[in-house]
C-alpha cells in the first residue's frame, strides 16, 4: 500500500510499534467521554514531551526499562 502512494492508519497501543511508527496521533485525555481531545500529533520523539496522557507514561516506562528512544529517520 505504502509503496502505491496510499496512507497506513494503525490503532495500537504496543510501545514497541508505537516507538516506531512515522507518525503519531495520540488522543486522549481518558476514554470514552472523557476523551478524544487530540493530546499530540508527529514524530515519536516529540510525544516525549508531553505532560499529560498515557501513552506518553507508558512510553517512558518502556523506555526507562532500557528500550531504545525513538529517533527522527
Amino acid at each position: 500500500l505504502i509503496a502505491n502512494g496510499h496512507s497506513v492508519l494503525v490503532i495500537e497501543h504496543d510501545m514497541d510499534v508505537i516507538k516506531c511508527a512515522d507518525h503519531l496521533i495520540d488522543l486522549g485525555p481518558e476514554g470514552g467521554d472523557a476523551g478524544g481531545e487530540v493530546l499530540y500529533a508527529g514524530a515519536p520523539e516529540g510525544l516525549l514531551d508531553l505532560k499529560v496522557g498515557h501513552t506518553v507514561a507508558a512510553l517512558k516506562t518502556k523506555l526507562a526499562q532500557g528500550h531504545r528512544a525513538p529517533s527522527a529517520s
